[in-house]
């Protein structure tokens, strides 16, 4: 995947499957050459807020929309979402929280963070492809971004 700076889409996300599935169904949208993966929080932490080398920092790159599951090594989903969320260069970036937890405290967690909403991933390919692909339909062609 290339790293160029059209990135549109940050897919924050450990498990490979489930990296490798997002990426099939944006390709499936001609949407998967705007994504990149961070494969850990403090990965993503870094994409934004510089705390560690990132090839994509120097050059500005601001993503459309976050992609961001909870369950992650390093920091978890919802301190990304936190960080994200209190910091006035990112505030606004719409966060969509995309895992595989149910849990209530974990719901109410990350609507009281900013997430902008909450899906949790289908078990079956054609279910997962279809909201995801949705989901970065939504954010790159309807949503309207401040400036």
């Amino acid at each position: 995947m290339s790293l160029a700076p059209e990135v549109e889409i940050l897919l924050v996300e450990d498990d490979p499957n489930d990296v490798e599935l997002t990426l099939r169904a944006f390709r499936a949208r001609n949407l998967a050459n705007q994504v990149f993966v961070a494969r850990d929080g403090a990965e993503a932490l870094a994409f934004f807020f510089g705390e560690e080398t990132h090839p994509l920092r120097d050059i500005g790159v601001m993503p459309r929309v976050v992609l961001l599951d909870l369950k992650l090594p390093k920091v978890d989903g919802l301190e990304v979402l936190r960080r994200l969320k209190a910091d006035p260069r990112t505030r606004s970036l719409p966060v969509v929280v995309l895992t595989s937890s149910q849990e209530e405290p974990d719901i109410a967690a990350a609507y009281r963070l900013g997430a902008n909403s909450y899906i949790v991933k289908p078990v079956d390919f054609e279910s997962f492809a279809r909201a995801v692909s949705e989901v970065g339909l939504y954010w790159l062609l309807l949503n309207e971004q401040p400036g």
